[in-house]
């Protein structure tokens, strides 16, 4: 397994659609390795693969680790096929580093996936489960936590976006 490099605002990777996966092979189980190396390294709670640079439809999340013992969910070719409820919760993104903010989501929502394996799931979500599958799958789409924004927040976190494009300018 490998850690893998972590696209940064405004990097334009981040901005693109990511395609899906026709068939689940060896070649995405080790992205799924890498990146799950990648998101515990980090530390994150959960890694899509455009975040380091690959536009397959695969993201990871795990949402009790470091807390307890690792429970990694792998998914390929994502979708949400059922929501409810609404809920603000306080988000952070690996590509957005320093940059915090509260973001209206779904507070329940039932995901189809396949597995590692190419097996067909369904997995029903609450929490900052179903917040994190939700901004996962939102980089999938290519849509960042901040376009979820009020323009009243976005004004909050302007500051905090020019300083990641300027750092960007300079590496």
């Amino acid at each position: 397994m490998a850690v893998l490099e972590i696209a940064v605002y405004p990097d334009e990777v981040l901005k693109k659609r990511a395609l899906p996966v026709t068939e689940v092979d060896d070649e995405i189980r080790r992205l799924i390795d890498d990146m799950a190396e990648t998101m515990y390294a980090a530390p994150g709670v959960g890694l899509a693969a455009n975040q380091v640079g690959v536009l397959k439809r695969v993201l990871v999340i795990d949402v009790e680790h470091p807390d307890g013992n690792p429970n990694l969910i792998a998914m390929v070719n994502p979708e949400i096929i059922a929501r409810a409820d609404e809920i603000s919760w306080e988000e952070g993104c690996l590509s957005f580093p320093g940059v915090n903010v509260d973001v209206n989501r779904s507070g329940r929502v039932r995901v189809r996936a396949l597995d590692r394996d190419g097996q067909e799931f369904e997995l029903d979500a609450d929490g900052l489960l179903a917040v994190a599958i939700q901004h996962e799958i939102d980089h999938l789409d290519g849509v960042l936590f901040v376009d979820r924004l009020s323009l009243g927040a976005k004004a909050l976190v302007r500051g905090k976006l020019k300083e990641l494009s300027r750092r960007d300018g300079q590496e």
